[in-house]
């Protein structure tokens, strides 16, 4: 192996590592969110609150597409991803509620 391909395995490596670490941060940061959106359901059955806000829900998706721009993220993939979140928590509201 060349010298110059040593260092790219070993870059290769450092990038593969980081891009581990920030999966187990996205794990767990989507966790936590859903420990929340789970209060939040729980807060929505007791008093009979519907399981879905839909003016939240698009406030949201505007400060997402924000953020992403800001973060230099495809606000397109950011909005799906988003829209993806928010159907699971509408989900699990709607099974709280019954």
């Amino acid at each position: 192996m060349t010298e110059a391909a040593t260092r790219a395995q070993a870059l290769l490596r450092e990038h593969r590592d980081s891009i581990d670490r920030l999966d187990a941060i996205l794990v767990y940061t989507l966790a936590e969110r859903f420990k929340q959106t789970q209060a939040v359901g729980r807060l929505k059955a007791e008093h009979n609150l519907p399981p879905s806000d839909p003016l939240r829900e698009a406030r949201q998706i505007e400060r997402l597409e924000w953020l992403s721009k800001e973060a230099d993220l495809d606000p397109e993939f950011a909005k799906k991803f988003l829209n993806f979140i928010i159907s699971e928590v509408i989900r699990h509201h709607e099974k709280l509620q019954k």
